[in-house]
């Protein structure tokens, strides 16, 4: 192969293609079909509206197919902001928006205006995978933060793990991968903890749409001055179905920005234009449709924890967003376990082992089940499958 950067070589490969690796080498059982909740990522396609909406941007807006603004589309920026401004109950403009292809490019792009090779960042257990992997790409150490069975990170076990080269704390609330909310007063505590030690707080709400409380999930941008510290995360993706088109954005300071603008020049110009018009028309037009959804990813998140009580020899620690996070209590690691799950009763999940630094105690007997394609009735079948499995 000839070169390769150790920092790249070190990294682990993506967990979702690893288990379609899986699922590509296991014989699955005849008269079981599979259940996927392996992928966070609804598999629907926009509703019908949108996609006409997206069709007559194709065919009749010619900007559609040209480069954009380095920062996204003015129009689209001013929305997102003039929608944070009041469900958060604080000042936003469009000068604090950036959008970006996707969120985990918003997540690389504030990571490279903050920390460089020997710097390192916070990053709660059990952590979202890309985040730490972009990060190792980076040279830039994921530090670690243990949680207790509650999940909810620790601020004062956060103060613990910072040194001069700490850059930032990452939180994503809902979280990905055990659908816990942070409460209010966690995330104050964060701000605060940030604020006096000169960190940035990123704060990713890539499923803000899911949230189960009605209104604003924190308060940190009612702060007056939330931009010298908060760095805040957003995808477009999951609200909208999306996730091909790749649309995130990020909210933090212009002068952060003008960082962040270097960033994605350089990477990828733009983001996809058919994407930011997707965005903008969804978020113009399909505030009812979204709220149903949010219902239905509620009711979902209801049923899981239904099954879940009726399920020998597993503990359901945290469920909201798309995900359920739980411990089984089998005599073997969950790697092992998951790739036996498919071949044996038709699941796909990710082990814990994939959230988690290399033989952290506690991983190895976890597992997390993505709701985002199964309804109710498939959830109610997920509870069976596992109820008469013994391993």
């Amino acid at each position: 192969m000839g070169p390769l950067n150790p920092a790249l070589g070190a990294t682990q490969a993506p967990p979702v293609m690893e288990a379609r690796r899986w699922l590509n080498e296991a014989r699955l059982p005849e008269d079981l079909p599979l259940l996927n909740v392996s992928q966070a990522a609804p598999t629907a396609p926009p509703p019908l509206p949108l996609r006409e909406a997206m069709a007559d941007a194709v065919l009749n807006d010619p900007p559609t197919h040209l480069y954009g603004p380095v920062l996204g589309l003015p129009d689209l920026r001013a929305e997102l902001a003039a929608q944070i401004a009041p469900l958060y109950r604080g000042t936003v403009s469009d000068r604090n928006i950036a959008i970006t292809s996707g969120c985990n490019q918003a997540f690389a792009a504030v990571v490279a205006t903050l920390a460089g090779a020997g710097d390192n960042v916070i990053l709660p257990l059990p952590w979202y995978f890309n985040h730490e992997m972009w990060l190792k790409m980076q040279g830039v150490e994921a530090r670690a933060l243990s949680t207790d069975d509650s999940l909810i990170p620790d601020p004062e076990r956060a103060a613990a793990l910072i040194d001069d080269r700490t850059r930032a704390v990452v939180l994503v609330t809902p979280n990905n991968p055990t659908g816990t909310e942070y409460r209010s007063e966690v995330m104050d505590a964060f701000r605060d903890l940030a604020r006096r030690r000169g960190l940035a707080l990123i704060v990713d709400e890539t499923y803000r749409d899911f949230h189960g409380e009605i209104g604003a999930p924190h308060g940190l941008f009612s702060d007056p001055d939330w931009d010298d510290t908060l760095i805040h995360l957003y995808s477009f993706s999951k609200a909208y179905r999306l996730t091909g088109h790749r649309v995130g954005a990020l909210a933090t300071s212009p002068a952060r920005l003008a960082q962040v603008e270097k960033f994605l020049d350089t990477v990828q110009i733009c983001a996809p234009q058919l994407g930011q018009r997707a965005a903008l028309w969804g978020m113009r037009n399909l505030k009812d449709w979204l709220s149903q959804e949010r219902l239905e990813t509620l009711a979902r998140r209801d049923a899981l924890t239904a099954a879940f009580q009726r399920v020998p020899g597993w503990e359901l620690l945290g469920a909201g967003a798309y995900f359920g996070y739980a411990r089984h209590s089998f005599d073997q690691p969950s790697d092992t376990l998951a790739q036996r799950m498919v071949s044996e009763i038709g699941v796909l999940a990710l082990p814990g082992t994939m959230f988690a630094p290399k033989g952290h105690p506690g991983a190895d007997k976890e597992m997390r089940f993505a709701f985002a394609n199964i309804d109710a009735e498939g959830i109610s079948e997920l509870g069976n499958r596992l109820s008469g499995y013994t391993p």
